[in-house]
C-alpha cells in the first residue's frame, strides 16, 4: 500500500477552494493508507483558510495548512518538505485555480512504481496567450542557462516518488519563486527517471488572473539571475 500526499498551495482562492476540495478529496480517500489532501493557504487576504477550515470538519483526509505569504514557488517547496518529512511515498502537486482535472490523476498513478517523476504537459491550453508564451520563453531560457531540454517544466500537474525528491530539496533555495522549474531541471540534469503525459489545461475556474506583461518582465529577469547562479550552486555538486 503507498501513502500519497497532494499538496496544493492557494492565496486568495476563495471562489475555487470548496469545488478543488470535493475535485481532489475522493482521491486520498480512495487511496487510503494514511494518504491526505494538504491545501496550504499562503497567508491570504480573503476567506480561503477560513472555508477550508470549514471543509476539514466533515473530511478527516484533508488537512489544512496556513502559513505567511511568500508566493506560489515558497509554498510549493513548503509543501514537498511537508509531505516527505509526514513519512509519504509519494507527493502529487497541482494548483487551486481549478485548470487541472483530477480524473487525470490515475493515469499518472498507474505508472508511480516505474517513474521518479510522472508530469503533465499542457497540450492544447485553455489559459491564454501570455501564459503559452511564457512557457515557450522559458523552454528556452533553461536550456540556454542549463543545457536541458524540458518539455514543460513548470506544469502544476506532477507525481513525484517522495525517497526520490527528498534527496533534491536542499538544492532548491528556501522561499524559492520557481521551485517546480528547478525541480524539473535538477531531474534531467542527473538523468532521474521522467515520463511526460498530456494533460488538460483549462482556463482559470474562477477569481482574478494575476499574470500581466510588467508582471512577466519582472519574474524573468529575476530568473535568468537566478538560474546563473544556481547553476554554479549545481556544478559544484556535480548536478
Amino acid at each position: 500500500m503507498s501513502k500519497l500526499y497532494i499538496i496544493i498551495p492557494a492565496y486568495n482562492e476563495e471562489a475555487n477552494i470548496e469545488s478543488v476540495v470535493n475535485d481532489w478529496y475522493p482521491i486520498v480517500e480512495k487511496i487510503g493508507n494514511g494518504s491526505k489532501l494538504v491545501i496550504i493557504d499562503d497567508g491570504s487576504k480573503d476567506s480561503t483558510y477560513d472555508i477550508m477550515k470549514e471543509l476539514a470538519e466533515t473530511r478527516p483526509y484533508f488537512e489544512p495548512v496556513t502559513k505567511a505569504n511568500e508566493g506560489h514557488g515558497g509554498t510549493v517547496l513548503f509543501g514537498y518538505k511537508y509531505a516527505v518529512n509526514q513519512g509519504v511515498d509519494y507527493v502529487f502537486q497541482t494548483d487551486s485555480d481549478g485548470q487541472t482535472i483530477s480524473d487525470e490523476f490515475w493515469m499518472f498513478w498507474e505508472d508511480r512504481e516505474k517513474w521518479d517523476m510522472v508530469i503533465g504537459f499542457r497540450k492544447g491550453r485553455q489559459d491564454g496567450f501570455l501564459r503559452v508564451l511564457v512557457t515557450k520563453v522559458l523552454k528556452y531560457v533553461l536550456w540556454l542557462c542549463f543545457r536541458v531540454r524540458i518539455k514543460d517544466a513548470n506544469t502544476p500537474f506532477r507525481l513525484l516518488k517522495a525517497s526520490v525528491l527528498k534527496d533534491q530539496l536542499h538544492l532548491i533555495p528556501e522561499g524559492y519563486n520557481l521551485s517546480n522549474v528547478l525541480i524539473s531541471v535538477i531531474y534531467a540534469r542527473k538523468g532521474l527517471k521522467v515520463l511526460y503525459k498530456p494533460i488538460t489545461f483549462r482556463p482559470r475556474q474562477g477569481g482574478v488572473n494575476s499574470i500581466n506583461m510588467k508582471r512577466i518582465f519582472r519574474i524573468g529577469r529575476q530568473a535568468v539571475y537566478d538560474f546563473r547562479r544556481i547553476n554554479q550552486v549545481l556544478k559544484k555538486e556535480n548536478v
